[in-house]
C-alpha cells in the first residue's frame, strides 16, 4: 500500500470519475451526461451527503471531473497550484469522521456542502497525500493509442502502462499483428538471416560487434500494420 486507505479509495474514485469522459470511457460516449447517470455513479460508490439531483449539480460535477486530466498530466509544482485552489474554494477544514461501518478517515467539508465541492476537496486531499509521498509518478495516463484514460499505478514495481486489461490486451494484439506483418515481409527474413549470421560470428570470436555493419538494404525497422485495420475489426478502447 502506497497511501492511506481512504486516499487510495478516493484516488480510485477520481479515476473512475475522470474516465466517464468520452475520450476515456469504454463506450466512447460521455457516461456522465444525465442526472440519472450521475446518480448511478454515486450510488455505485455509496457516496454520502447532500445530493440535489438537478442540472446545476450535474454541471458542477462535470466541471470538477474535467479538471482531473490536467492534474494527472501537470508537473508537481503546477498541480499544487490547482490543488491548493480546490482546497481553498471548498473552504476545506480537515477532520476525522466515520460512518456506515467505515473506519476513521478524513473529511474536510460539511456533509451538506454542494456535491461538486465535496468531491473536489476529497480528491484534492488524496492528491496531497500523493505529493507528500513523492509518488506523483504513480498518476498516469493510458498508453493505448486512442485512449486518454487515467489510472493510478498501485503495483509494487510501478510498471503498469494501461488503464484497463481491455486496453492492454488490445495493444498487445496490435503489437502481435505488427510482428506477424513484419515476418511476412521478405526483407524481414533477409535481415533476420544477416543478424543470426552476425551473432554466430560474434559468439565464435571471429569479429567484434563494432566491426560489423548492417547493409543498407537490410531493414532495421519493419513495415507497421495500420491501426485502422484493428479499428475496422471493432477493437476499440
Amino acid at each position: 500500500m502506497h497511501f492511506a486507505p481512504d486516499s487510495e479509495e478516493t484516488l480510485e474514485f477520481a479515476v473512475e470519475l475522470a474516465n466517464t469522459r468520452p475520450e476515456a470511457s469504454r463506450s466512447g460516449e460521455d457516461e456522465l451526461a444525465t442526472i440519472t447517470q450521475l446518480d448511478a455513479f454515486l450510488d455505485g460508490w455509496r457516496y454520502t451527503g447532500r445530493r440535489d439531483h438537478d442540472e446545476r449539480e450535474l454541471r458542477e460535477v462535470r466541471e470538477t471531473r474535467d479538471v482531473l486530466p490536467r492534474l494527472w498530466k501537470l508537473g508537481t509544482d503546477d498541480a499544487v497550484v490547482i490543488i491548493n485552489r480546490m482546497l481553498s474554494d471548498g473552504r476545506a477544514l480537515p477532520y476525522l469522521y466515520r460512518h456506515d461501518g467505515s473506519p476513521w478517515h478524513l473529511h474536510a467539508t460539511d456533509l451538506d456542502a454542494p456535491l461538486a465541492e465535496r468531491i473536489g476537496v476529497e480528491i484534492a486531499l488524496a492528491l496531497v497525500d500523493v505529493i507528500r509521498s513523492g509518488e506523483t509518478n504513480r498518476l498516469r495516463v493510458c498508453e493505448a493509442d486512442d485512449c486518454d484514460g487515467l489510472f493510478v499505478d498501485f503495483s509494487r514495481n510501478g510498471s503498469k502502462r494501461f488503464c484497463s486489461v481491455r486496453c492492454g490486451n488490445r495493444m498487445n494484439m496490435i503489437a502481435f499483428r505488427e510482428r506477424q506483418a513484419a515476418e511476412d515481409d521478405p526483407r524481414w527474413a533477409a535481415g533476420a538471416s544477416l543478424r543470426r549470421s552476425r551473432d554466430r560470428r560474434i559468439a565464435a570470436g571471429q569479429v567484434t560487434m563494432s566491426a560489423i555493419s548492417t547493409p543498407a538494404d537490410a531493414p532495421t525497422e519493419f513495415a507497421r500494420m495500420s491501426r485502422g485495420s484493428l479499428t475496422r475489426l471493432g477493437m476499440n478502447c
